[in-house]
């Protein structure tokens, strides 16, 4: 149960880290923010593994963290405007 809890706050925490590099308008509320975050943290963690920056089992730090996230956000606002839905 805490550890979903952590995940929530570490999320909404790089997610908004994210929201603040990006200029511009940012779409997406709370739960956007959460799920930006909690996935550019995944992200990390990835392209770490596959570049071999980490070993077996571990995590991107926060740094690397919010860098996912930013490539994340960047891909869903291109998304949402190729949409047409520019009124986040």
């Amino acid at each position: 149960m805490f550890s979903l809890i952590g995940a929530i706050i570490v999320g909404f925490i790089i997610g908004g880290i994210a929201k603040l590099l990006m200029p511009g308008k940012q779409p997406g509320g709370f739960i956007i923010t959460v799920l930006l975050g909690i996935a550019g943290s995944a992200l990390a963690t990835w392209l770490g593994e596959l570049l071999h920056f980490y070993r077996d089992g571990e995590k991107a730090g926060i740094l690397f963290s919010i860098v996912g996230a930013v490539i994340i956000l960047f891909i869903y606002k291109k998304i949402m405007e190729h949409k047409g839905n520019t009124s986040y």
